[in-house]
């Protein structure tokens, strides 16, 4: 069933069709049902399950339902086993033991796929997206949107995208890479992929831990809506005032167990954390009156173009300031000026009343600032490594002797605060990847204030953790400020900013709009100023408002135009986006390079030179479309040179031994044995896990020496075979030669695969995000087969065109080609990191590099300087060409 989100125009008739449907009560307090309550089957229902992992038990013997119509929330401490039962219901993990039931059927989900397929969605706790594919694609990645004639809808996809994302409050053009976008504004974008799924199902793991009062406000409105439609859901949180907000049921796990399952309206907040950690906890943020000292951070007029401005604040020691604000207002950017992350463009920095150009992160560590990110896992460790190297990492410099890292200094600087964390671990080397959320997080918190800081900046410094540790969290934070640190706390938690802060400010589009005293300081009013909707002055009592129609949501609408405009500004936005796109600037980056060197000898542009330029283009550009789709899986084919040569020489050899055969046989042997040298690179990479780096180093000496053991010095001449065999690539067709035909037909048909197809769309996420794509179903390592078997069958083909085209063929066949092939790839724009290039680059890579080496020849360029001059153009279209696309991608984020 098809999920309606608000905004859809039968929605409203749906709610009154759905207005006789009586929710069905709770579950009692002992787990059995209350009397006709719950006639219809579960829609999900974990019953007993148990799951180890080696001889660790992440959850034993669990069970609970999800009905129709309503939202279980699931609680319990990090590392209580919340997300390992999220990723039994959502197919990631498969119980060792009970049974998962999907609509009263048990069911066993080998991967993902297979539970979105039975109408399962989960928004997980950390999005596993693709940063280089755009909005709209990381909505409908896994469930893409086709027209009539099976290819990909990219307008519907926009346009949809663009509506959902507008009921979740997240205003940003859907064309954009969602890597550009912030980790509060990625877990929208998670959310609306689930939400557009066709789910019967909806799990939602910890959704609003990066989000602000605003996003989660809309999320709720969504939930509601999707409650009227009958979609059963899961809500897993460690915000008590959420889960009361959305909740008909709780269930509460610890330590793996299951606690119980209680209706959320017969308990209270105090009764659901003794059930999650076992004890009652105080006053989550009693705090005694601060005793202030000396001004130790304060901005006058700070501004950073295009993100914020004029920002005026000040923080002395001992004091906790808050700053509020929705997404996007410039709470975070202030915070990385501060820590000299970034470089404002205005304003001064002054610290304990000096001025101080703070110039790195390094040179802030050292004047005594220390900054929490809000991105834990992308810049505040290091998942792969220990414990104890991430809580030293900014440290690491005092515990080394003679060079060399002593363990037992580690140990001194970094210990006590580790111990003051309460980590739950097996020891101080254990990679801290393991440890659940709430544990990385005390690492990092332990790991800053193992500098000893005088400012520490923490921004949502409690985001993704339980209760008890965000009491912990919260202890520290008061324990810190009666020592006389000041500290600059960044929240979305609007409880946290009222419980914690001594005063708080509110920024709203890169301004700072209101400041509160801890007297007059008020969730309602501080999110009037944060939304613009009331703005009172700084350090005055705000009085209470009644709110009014304009504090509702707006539903999304275009803007009108008048008769005109719309084409005029349809042509106008087309070129914008012509001259905007990375290919435009690298084409003009190489022609700046190529037109002053192609004067040094205007035979450069004879026609018999451009012909022979064009062929030889064409030969390289097939090797790197194959190249392409090789780097786009995340992967590098270092072999396509030898399993060139090798094919070049087998086919030449084929059509000496049988003069009189047709000219079929000796392209297909040359297609065969790029065929087999790719499935060998393939299969050895996507399935035996073995780097490619590794494997085509060791195919390009094998594939080679094969070459040069069948070869034996021998070379094929051209009076040796047919004369037809040496015309095939030469005739051309309407001025074209065959070589230039083939190449056009295969640059089409790959631009054609990769754009308007889900598998050549699906190359892209498998290169982005391996495991994200495995995730939702995308087969990434069958994926990354088919593009080295497509790789060395391209291979194959220009082997038998160099056989043709070339008068002799011997073992030295492309040696050394696959520099230059690999070089017009990635000078084309495909990032070497996967999941990131065009045709349209490629092709200009490959030609601006020849063109680049031929004028250079012309221009009578000695061999022993040839390469050097080469590979210093090399570096100048490529550093005009990142300068270019640096300055596009700042001004779409402006």
């Amino acid at each position: 069933m098809p999920i309606e989100l608000p905004g859809r125009e039968n929605f409203l008739e749906d709610i009154i069709v759905d207005v006789t449907r009586t929710t069905p009560a709770a579950p009692g307090v002992d787990g059995e049902r209350e009397p006709a309550a719950y006639s219809q089957v579960a829609a999900a229902e974990l019953a007993g399950v148990s799951k180890f992992f080696g001889h660790t038990v992440a959850v034993a013997d669990v069970s609970f339902q999800l009905f129709p119509g309503e939202v279980l929330a699931l609680v319990g401490e990090n590392g209580a086993g919340k997300s390992t039962c999220v990723k039994m219901l959502g197919g990631v993990y498969q119980p060792d033991g009970g049974t998962v039931r999907v609509g009263g059927e048990k069911v066993h989900f080998a991967t993902a796929l297979e539970a979105h397929k039975h109408g399962v969605a989960v928004v997980h706790q950390h999005p596993g997206l693709f940063a280089d594919l755009s909005i709209a694609e990381n909505v409908f990645a896994g469930q893409p949107l086709r027209s009539r004639a099976g290819l990909l809808d990219h307008t519907r996809m926009k346009a949809e995208a663009q509506r959902v994302l507008a009921q979740l409050g997240l205003d940003r053009p859907v064309t954009m890479p969602v890597g550009s976008l912030r980790i509060s504004e990625q877990q929208l974008v998670e959310i609306a992929r689930a939400l557009v799924s066709e789910a019967k199902v909806l799990i939602l793991d910890e959704p609003t831990a990066a989000l602000t009062t605003a996003e989660v406000d809309r999320l709720f409105e969504v939930i509601d809506r999707l409650k009227e439609q009958g979609v059963a859901m899961m809500f897993v949180g460690h915000r008590l005032e959420e889960i009361f907000r959305i909740s008909e049921r709780l269930t509460v796990l610890r330590d793996g167990a299951f606690v119980d399952t209680r209706r959320t309206s017969d308990v209270t907040e105090e009764e659901i954390v003794k059930l999650m950690v076992g004890r009652a906890l105080g006053d989550l943020y009693e705090r005694s009156a601060a005793v202030l000292g000396d001004t130790v951070l304060e901005l006058q007029g700070l501004t950073s173009d295009g993100k914020f401005r004029n920002i005026d604040l000040n923080v002395r020691a001992g004091e906790v300031v808050g700053m509020a604000g929705l997404i996007g207002s410039g709470r975070t950017e202030v915070a990385r000026a501060v820590f000299g992350m970034e470089r404002p463009t205005s304003g001064k920095i002054l610290l304990n009343g000096d001025e101080r150009t703070i110039k790195s992160a390094a040179h802030a560590i050292s004047e005594g600032i220390a900054y929490v990110s809000e991105d834990r896992r992308g810049q505040s460790i290091v998942e792969d490594f220990t414990i104890l190297d991430n809580a030293t990492l900014p440290v690491v410099g005092k515990a080394t002797r003679w060079g060399l890292i002593s363990t037992k200094a580690e140990l001194a600087m970094v210990q006590g605060p580790l111990e003051r964390m309460k980590l739950k671990f097996a020891g101080y080397g254990q990679p801290i990847g393991n440890l659940s959320g709430g544990n990385q997080q005390k690492v990092v918190l332990a790991k800053w204030l193992a500098t000893q800081p005088k400012l520490l900046i923490l921004d949502e410094p409690t985001q993704g953790i339980d209760v008890q540790a965000k009491a912990e969290v919260h202890r520290i934070i008061r324990e810190l400020s009666a020592q006389g640190i000041a500290i600059l706390l960044i929240s979305s938690d609007m409880p946290e900013l009222l419980g914690a802060c001594d005063r708080i400010y509110v920024m709203k589009h890169g301004d700072l709009v209101a400041e509160f005293d801890r007297e007059h300081a008020n969730q309602y009013d501080i999110g009037l100023a944060a939304t613009g909707l009331h703005a009172p002055s700084r350090s005055t009592p705000k009085p209470a408002e009644e709110p009014t129609s304009a504090a509702e949501p707006q539903q999304f609408r275009p803007p009108r135009q008048q008769p005109g405009v719309a084409t005029r500004g349809r042509t106008l936005s087309w070129i914008r986006q012509a001259l905007g796109r990375r290919e435009l600037g690298l084409l003009l980056a190489l022609a700046a390079v190529v037109a002053p060197l192609s004067l040094l000898n205007t035979n450069f542009y004879s026609g018999d030179n451009l012909h022979d330029l064009a062929d030889y283009s064409a030969m390289l550009g097939i090797v790197g479309i194959g190249q392409m789709l090789v780097i786009l899986t995340r992967n590098i084919d270092l072999s396509v040179a030898s399993t060139l040569g090798l094919a070049a020489y087998a086919s030449a050899a084929t059509m000496r031994t049988a003069p009189d055969a047709p000219l079929i046989l000796g392209i297909g042997v040359a297609l065969a044995v790029g065929l087999l040298c790719g499935l060998i690179n393939g299969s050895v990479i996507a399935y035996g896990g073995v780097p490619s780096i590794v494997v085509t180093l060791g195919t390009l000496a094998l594939y080679r020496g094969v070459l040069s053991i069948i070869s034996s010095g021998d070379r094929v001449k051209p009076e040796q075979v047919p004369a037809d065999w040496l015309t095939m690539t030469k005739e051309p067709f309407l001025g074209i030669s065959p070589v230039q035909l083939s190449a056009i037909f295969i640059f089409a048909l790959a631009g054609f695969i990769l754009w308007w197809t889900a598998k050549g769309r699906e190359t892209y996420f498998a290169g982005s995000n391996p495991a994200g794509a495995e995730l939702i179903g995308i087969p990434a390592k069958r994926r990354t087969l088919t593009a080295f078997t497509i790789s060395g069958l391209l291979a194959g083909a220009v082997g038998a065109m160099w056989a043709s085209y070339y008068p002799f063929v011997d073992g030295q066949v492309a040696f050394g080609l696959e520099t230059a092939v690999i070089a017009g790839v990635v000078v084309g724009g495909v990032a070497l990191r996967g999941g990131s290039g065009t045709v349209v680059g490629v092709l200009i890579g490959t030609v601006g590099l020849l063109a680049i080496r031929k004028v250079l020849t012309i221009a009578g360029v000695p061999d022993q300087y040839l390469q050097a001059v080469y590979g210093a153009a090399i570096i100048a279209a490529v550093s005009v060409d990142v300068i270019l696309h640096s300055r596009r991608n700042k001004a779409k984020g402006h």
